[in-house]
């Protein structure tokens, strides 16, 4: 078995034509493939539901069959365990799989496998000495194809040979200074997946974070940080190529997350990196913030007022300037994804987080019921002053919850299930009750911001009331926290 670390770019045509003018490239003629790959699964696609893929490749006149487990990727860097031996088209094989229990896993359903689709794509390859490393650079031209319908190729690959991972970080930091490179999170087979089953484009959404008691706190960072950054960078396509709001709602979730593991961790990251990046992602975490209020307020603030004033005189001037905001706000976000710089911050990121030191001043489990405690106390200390907490103190009474509640989540699977489980419900119900309060809060600088200042008049006194019994409900919901034993 071979560990492959590979770093995915998507390029243009354009951009290929300056890469191969680029003196790294130029000066050496790049070894030249054709490659012609089908990919096998069973009729459930049990495969694609262990993350595994396995496929028949043609290369040149050898025929070769290669197994992967496909780890989910983050800032465009993938790291993968890989199994590749000669073989016979249709005739599987896998003894070469030196796992025991996955060789078993696919032995036991070789009967069932059957083509799903194919990638075919002309390949350009060179090896270039980097630093203390040699780095593979690979140009991939071609098509994925399935069920008839096409996908186009156009990708480079840099696998690390030999050296340093953050020499391919390197690399890629040369390049982008003249070409357009962006990371990409989706291999092939993942995207030929997509295309077998003709799946729409749809929100992506967290996922548990995979920590375990033997990491340090450091490594538990890092699976934090890149599960964030994978969360974000599966609903960039959504942000600029619809405007389905749930794809503004999971990217805005994900940069939170990702700020607040930022601070969650600030006791064992160095200095410079969270002076570096903890306030890195404010100004899109900013405009994300803009175009999802915008997106209540019309989805869900709006409606209820329409509904309770339908014959004034303002709710279609307010409907339509909210429509006009919302979408001016979601225009600001395509913009900071266009520029250069957004995909160099990607790319140096994910370099910052996987050279961090993994020192380990104190066991991950000690950390992780030192933070939560400290979060709880905040939390709690705004909780007991409720009644007599200015709006001010009450919207960080929201925030110091919502940190506690990531908190909790990160550290899952450190965590005892019995008590986590109503300890989490109780949070997330006060969360909520809170989290509408705040969007009626919004909600009337919205109003004034659409309509250029002017008061809505009885509108202006609904918002008030609904706000007012709202915050009569929230005593109820924080006994009810308050009651809970903290895991």
């Amino acid at each position: 078995m071979s560990t492959e670390i590979e770093l995915k770019l998507q390029v243009s045509a354009g951009a290929i034509r300056q890469l191969l003018a680029h003196p790294l490239l130029a000066s050496t003629p790049p070894q030249k493939q054709h490659l012609l790959n089908t990919y096998f699964d069973t009729p459930k696609l049990e495969l694609q539901a262990r993350r595994v893929a396995v496929r028949f490749r043609k290369k040149g006149w050898q025929w070769l069959c290669t197994v992967k487990s496909a780890e989910p990727a983050s800032g465009g860097l993938a790291m993968r365990s890989e199994w590749e031996t000669p073989a016979t088209p249709g005739i599987f094989d896998f003894s070469h799989v030196d796992a025991d229990d996955f060789r078993q896993f696919l032995e036991q359903k070789q009967p069932q496998l059957e083509p799903v689709f194919t990638t075919d794509f002309h390949r350009q390859i060179w090896h270039l000495p980097f630093g203390a490393s040699l780095i593979e650079l690979a140009i991939d031209r071609g098509h994925i194809e399935a069920c008839g319908r096409r996908e186009k190729i156009s990708e480079i690959e840099l696998e690390l040979l030999s050296g340093n991972i953050d020499d391919i970080f390197g690399l890629t930091r040369e390049l982008q200074h003249k070409i357009d490179l962006r990371p990409a999170v989706a291999s092939k087979a993942e995207r030929g997946y997509k295309l077998f089953q003709d799946e729409p484009l749809r929100p992506f959404k967290s996922k548990a974070v995979p920590i375990k008691e033997q990491q340090t706190p450091v490594a538990a960072f890092r699976s934090v940080a890149l599960g964030c950054l994978e969360h974000f960078q599966r609903n960039e396509s959504g942000l600029s190529q619809g405007n389905d709001p749930e794809f503004i709602h999971q990217a805005r979730v994900s940069l939170r997350r990702l700020r607040s593991a930022i601070k969650l961790f600030a006791p064992v990251l160095p200095p410079e990196f969270v002076a570096a990046y903890g306030q890195t992602w404010r100004t899109l975490a900013g405009a994300l913030g803009d175009t999802r209020n915008w997106d209540v307020f019309l989805e869900e603030t709006l409606p209820p007022i329409a509904a309770a004033f339908p014959e004034h005189r303002d709710i279609k001037r307010l409907h339509k300037a909210a429509q006009r905001r919302a979408h001016s706000a979601r225009k600001s976000v395509i913009g900071l994804l266009a520029i250069s710089e957004y995909p160099r911050l990607m790319l140096e990121f994910t370099a910052a987080i996987y050279t961090l030191n993994d020192s380990a001043p104190i066991p991950i489990k000690d950390f992780a019921q030192q933070q939560i405690a400290s979060y709880a106390r905040k939390a709690r200390k705004l909780a007991l002053r409720h009644a007599e907490l200015t709006p001010e103190e009450r919207h960080k009474m929201r925030i110091a919850f919502k940190k506690l509640r990531y908190s909790l989540e990160f550290f899952t699977p450190l965590l005892p299930p019995r008590r986590l489980k109503p300890y989490l419900a109780a949070l997330s119900q006060l969360q909520d009750e809170l989290g509408l309060i705040n969007d009626h809060v919004t909600a009337e600088t919205l109003i004034t911001e659409a309509l250029d200042g002017h008061p809505a008049g009885p509108v202006h006194g609904w918002i008030v009331g609904r706000h007012a019994l709202l915050i009569s409900e929230v005593p109820e919901v924080l006994q009810t926290w308050l009651a809970q034993t903290a895991p």
